[in-house]
């Protein structure tokens, strides 16, 4: 009878030890999902930054040309 509650004790931590793993495999397919969607969308805020900018930059040069224009006059 000992034996056998030995035996039945070493199968369920087992088991035990086994649910836990799958549960982290889980729990890091999840974090590595997250991350992809975080960097995805930090490259897009990137995006629209860069385009933020280059419109920025063509103001700026339609400014200068009209105080270069004014100057000339």
């Amino acid at each position: 009878m000992k034996k056998l509650s030995l035996l039945l004790l070493a199968a369920v931590f087992s088991l035990s030890i086994y649910s836990c793993r799958e549960t982290t495999e889980e729990k890091t397919e999840d974090a590595m999902e997250d991350v992809a969607d975080d960097m995805e969308d930090a490259a897009d805020d990137m995006e629209d930054a860069a385009e933020d900018v280059a419109d920025d930059m063509e103001d700026v040069e339609a400014d200068t040309e009209s105080v270069e224009t004014e100057v000339e006059e």
